[in-house]
């Protein structure tokens, strides 16, 4: 995957990763400096994970600044090496701008310590949210199954009281309609930032090991610059801010594009993203977000004002042309010629 913001970690913190994977510091401070991650603090282990917790993590916390902390657990993975808690500190304080250049780079970050060795991730606007407790009641709420909306507990209900009977050879057994993974926190931030007009372009991606939803990007794009967002060798979701006039009005109009480079992607992936497709835009719903069309595109380069144009505001055609009658076929023989009767033949015939 390349990188989106072109942000990558200097050569002082690719050094720490090595100290990181063999075990020789329990957590390590990451920022965005010039352009560049680089190592802000490190520390190593002095007791059990617990223990160390909340006296390496607090004073790490800046009020209005967003950070990355890496915080080493005390579990091992077979092929990862040791497991490591991931932790995005993004206070509601921090400036837009901050905030949305630290949510569209963690993934970059991921990628060069690897993905893998993270087997847990948090995410923090408010210092609660990332203490030891914090840290376990996001565990508690990941475990506890999600609360039902009003109208899906009168579904449930109604599933309870049902009793199905008629089965024949003509009954049609329902399918799945989709694959609903989870969508990390900051990915919900963003598609809320789109809603409000915060933000212009969301990006969103699907993590195959993992099976969760992830922000890629979140930025202002040009609709000329658009194109080059999309990826030409993996799938992706994307959330578009139409900024555009039809008849004179200006309009603003959410577009969601799902774009499927072919058959570049694997089996897999492929049927991962159409089966997640219909549960993630009920989630964008749910968050009011109102989506204006759903596109789906093989090329980020059909992404143009006349597509999307069209797309919203198709053509009506008033004018049917007339139907012409279709000539028969060429070698069907002479008409038949009919006799014509006069009124001696009629007599004879009678």
């Amino acid at each position: 995957m390349s990188h989106q913001t072109g942000i990558k970690a200097n050569e002082a913190l690719k050094k720490l990763f090595a100290k990181c994977r063999d075990g020789k510091i329990r957590v390590l401070k990451v920022s965005i400096e010039n352009e560049e991650l680089v190592p802000a603090f490190s520390s190593k282990a002095v007791g059990k994970w617990q223990d160390d917790y909340d006296k390496l993590i607090k004073p790490l916390i800046v009020e209005n600044q967003p950070t990355y902390i890496l915080y080493r657990l005390d579990t091992k993975s077979p092929d990862s090496g040791y497991d490591w808690l991931f932790i995005s500190w993004s206070p509601d304080t921090a400036s837009i701008r901050q905030k949305m250049l630290y949510a569209s780079t963690k993934a970059t970050l991921k990628q060069e310590f690897g993905t893998a060795s993270f087997k847990e991730e948090l995410h923090g606007t408010v210092p609660e949210d990332i203490t030891l407790e914090g840290y376990h009641k996001h565990k508690r709420n990941d475990a506890a199954p999600a609360p039902l909306t009003t109208a899906e507990e009168e579904l449930a209900e109604i599933k309870k009281t049902s009793v199905h009977t008629d089965y024949s050879v003509e009954t049609r057994q329902q399918t799945l309609s989709g694959v609903a993974f989870p969508v990390t926190e900051e990915a919900k931030q963003a598609i809320n930032d789109i809603g409000k007009g915060i933000t212009e372009y969301v990006q969103l991606k699907i993590d195959l090991e993992e099976e969760k939803i992830h922000l890629v990007m979140a930025c202002d794009v040009s609709l000329d610059k658009l194109p080059t967002k999309v990826p030409a060798d993996s799938a992706r979701y994307h959330l578009y801010n139409f900024k555009h006039t039809h008849e004179g009005d200006y309009m603003e109009n959410i577009v969601f594009i799902y774009s499927m480079p072919g058959y570049s992607c694997s089996i897999k992936e492929r049927m991962l993203y159409s089966s997640c497709k219909g549960p993630l835009l009920d989630l964008i719903q749910s968050l009011g977000v109102n989506i204006i069309k759903k596109l789906e595109i093989d090329d980020g380069k059909e992404l143009t004002m006349e597509f999307l144009q069209e797309e919203l505001h198709p053509k009506v055609n008033l004018h049917r042309p007339k139907f012409a009658k279709p000539k028969g076929p060429p070698n069907r023989g002479a008409k038949r010629l009919t006799k014509i009767q006069t009124p001696e033949t009629a007599e004879q015939e009678t």
